[in-house]
């Protein structure tokens, strides 16, 4: 019975990866809400390993399962061997049960099981990179970009590993590997499969629609987050605006040129294309905070900006491919119906939330019961969307 289960588990790759990253996504919240609740106290800075758990264990997992789909379809090769992602997965799986648990009960051996995430995700690079280098399709812009973004990921996360060791600058470098995991690993990764798939599904939904995309809108995305995530290291708001303005012009005009048809698709395709307009909100987040560190340098607005863009972009996205994929490959028709799009709002209103949570700061507010109650609503959506889908994943095909 075990291994004909498990024969339809593996039988697609973003079965057991999107388990994956929703179990541990789930399991790490409550870990968060338990730490601020004071139920457990963890050796460890909470915002680190909380930044850490996101970038590196639990986003990377989801986007995973999703191009070990797509990346042989965009290049035109065969399918990736079930062997070959399986031992990827479990070796996933392993270390992210490794970072849960030393964290709660050991954390000097958390390290270890970062080191066998490294691993993982090295072995993942490599699968991407030699299907790309396979590859004898002309244009392949969108997996360059894919790669150089891991690439970007791997020297991150091997400079926060690094950071665990007690040095002169273990702390500067412990925050530029975050930031740069954070905006030119995942963020970027994201941004490249959106551009590339959103429009693409927007042709089969609208027949009339025309993709017109810019042709280097990623490489000018990337250079600008880079510098970003170079601005970041200097704590002032100030001159972020370097970054943030261009990034805000860039990525308004390119959702602009891109015409996407808000109200002649179904719900299946506009919760994607809102999910993209959380972007230029974050960023323009990011210019009014710079703007006001002119005026006010005591105004807080707190993680405002990292927070509209994971769970803004990122989970709304992750939401709308998710729901798509686990439909679509299940053998159903790729659809949002009533319960999908209240999981959709219900998720906008938590990112509303969060970032009233951010500036509830500057008011006399209990910041830590709002942090914790965002926090317990976000985990209630996750159970709720894992309800309907993640079971289908667990029945295979």
């Amino acid at each position: 019975m075990f291994f004909s289960w498990y024969k339809k588990f593996s039988s697609q790759p973003h079965q057991p990866f999107f388990v994956s990253g929703i179990l541990f996504f789930i399991l790490f919240m409550s870990l968060f809400v338990a730490i601020y609740s004071n139920i457990i106290t963890l050796d460890s800075s909470i915002l680190t390993y909380h930044a850490y758990s996101m970038i590196f264990v639990i986003f990377i997992q989801f986007f995973l399962g999703f191009l070990f789909v797509v990346f042989p379809r965009f290049l035109i090769q065969a399918e990736i061997e079930i062997k070959t992602y399986m031992k990827q997965f479990l070796l996933y799986f392993f270390a992210s049960l490794g970072v849960l648990f030393t964290l709660i009960f050991y954390s000097k051996a958390t390290f270890l099981f970062q080191i066998l995430m490294l691993i993982a995700q090295i072995m993942s690079f490599n699968l991407l990179y030699s299907i790309h280098k396979k590859s004898i399709v002309k244009v392949k812009e969108d997996t360059k970009w894919i790669l150089i973004a891991f690439f970007a990921g791997l020297i991150s996360h091997g400079l926060f590993i690094l950071s665990n060791l007690d040095f002169s600058y273990s702390y500067e470098i412990s925050k530029f590997a975050i930031n740069s995991g954070f905006y030119l690993f995942i963020f970027m990764i994201i941004f490249t499969i959106s551009q590339r798939m959103i429009p693409f599904f927007t042709t089969a939904k609208d027949p009339t629609y025309k993709i017109n995309k810019s042709e280097n809108i990623l490489s000018l995305v990337f250079i600008f987050l880079a510098l970003k995530v170079l601005l970041l290291s200097f704590d002032n708001s100030k001159i972020n605006l370097i970054a943030d303005i261009p990034l805000f012009i860039i990525i308004t005009k390119e959702l602009i040129r891109w015409k996407l048809p808000l109200f002649k698709v179904p719900a299946i395709m506009w919760i994607l294309y809102l999910g993209l307009y959380w972007i230029p909100l974050a960023f323009l987040i990011s210019i009014i905070e710079g703007l006001m560190a002119f005026y006010d340098p005591n105004i807080v607005f707190e993680k405002a900006v990292i927070h509209t863009l994971a769970l803004g972009y990122f989970i709304t996205v992750l939401i709308g491919f998710g729901t798509r994929v686990i439909l679509g490959h299940s053998g159903s028709t790729p659809h949002a119906n009533k319960f999908a799009i209240f999981i959709f709002i219900f998720v906008q209103i938590v990112v509303l939330f969060r970032i009233f949570t951010s500036f509830s700061l500057n008011f006399e507010l209990n910041y830590i019961t709002l942090l914790n109650l965002t926090a317990i609503l976000l985990i209630f959506g996750l159970l709720l969307w894992s309800s309907k889908y993640i079971t289908i994943l667990l029945k295979g095909k």
